[in-house]
């Protein structure tokens, strides 16, 4: 098991820290504990908020003691849990490339020495772990993307980045989830609603899930928008194997 420390985060927070690295395995084996930290529905904690490679847990010092909660969580961080031992939860997000939908496509595809066809190919391939949530509520940190579409951010950022808007920045690709300003490189845009406040569950993933960018020609794309605005559309979320 990975070197752990048990941190003070204020008189009502503790921060579980493991090696300072991000690697999936380890990102796997926080997973795990909040996993069974709901499962086991300790007395008194309030919220998890898991990053790259450490989990923030908020509790009520009314209900249990920094001793105990620190107590137990050590108890379980000596649990031999495999992560992947329940599966993992894949969520396919349709996504119309280039055009409007990705202005920058053509220049990511530039800057790799590729096409377009082979730049969303080669988006399209892989189940990209989502790491942790941040920046914007649902706003997805992926782990996976490949080496040859690393694309630097925009010099000038734009002032709006419309919401669903699928983009690249360095090493990290992801989907905004509400308009908000961007230094990311475009190059495609789905209709899934990452996060919706008048949802009953607002943020659509969580940390510890995977997604995979599913191409889809614009009528495609219209019909699932359409589908989105009438509440009537479920994503489709598989069970992968670790």
């Amino acid at each position: 098991m990975e070197e752990v420390k048990i941190l003070t985060a204020g008189d009502s927070s503790i921060l579980v820290q493991m090696k300072q690295e991000i690697r999936p395995e380890i990102n796997r084996r926080l997973s795990a504990l909040v996993r069974l930290i709901k499962e086991q529905k300790v007395e008194g904690v309030i919220d998890t908020i898991p990053a790259f490679c450490s989990l923030l847990i908020n509790y009520d010092p009314r209900v249990v003691s920094y001793e105990e909660i620190t107590c137990r969580i050590r108890g379980m961080l000596k649990v031999d849990v495999d992560p992947g031992e329940a599966g993992r939860r894949v969520f396919e997000i349709p996504v119309c490339y280039g055009g409007e939908y990705g202005p920058d496509l053509a220049a990511i595809a530039d800057h790799a020495g590729l096409t377009e066809e082979q730049v969303i190919k080669i988006h399209s391939s892989t189940d990209y772990l989502i790491y942790m949530l941040g920046f914007l509520p649902g706003f997805t940190y992926l782990g996976g993307l490949d080496e040859r579409i690393h694309t630097p951010r925009l010099a000038n950022p734009r002032i709006r980045i419309p919401a669903g808007s699928v983009g690249i920045g360095g090493s990290q690709t992801g989907i905004y989830p509400m308009d908000s300003p961007g230094g990311w490189q475009l190059m495609g845009m789905t209709p899934i609603k990452t996060y919706d406040p008048g949802r009953k569950q607002p943020i659509l993933v969580e940390a510890g899930d995977y997604i995979r960018f599913v191409p889809v020609e614009e009528p495609d794309y219209l019909r699932i928008k359409r589908l989105v605005e009438q509440g009537d559309y479920q994503c489709n979320i598989r069970k992968g194997v670790e």
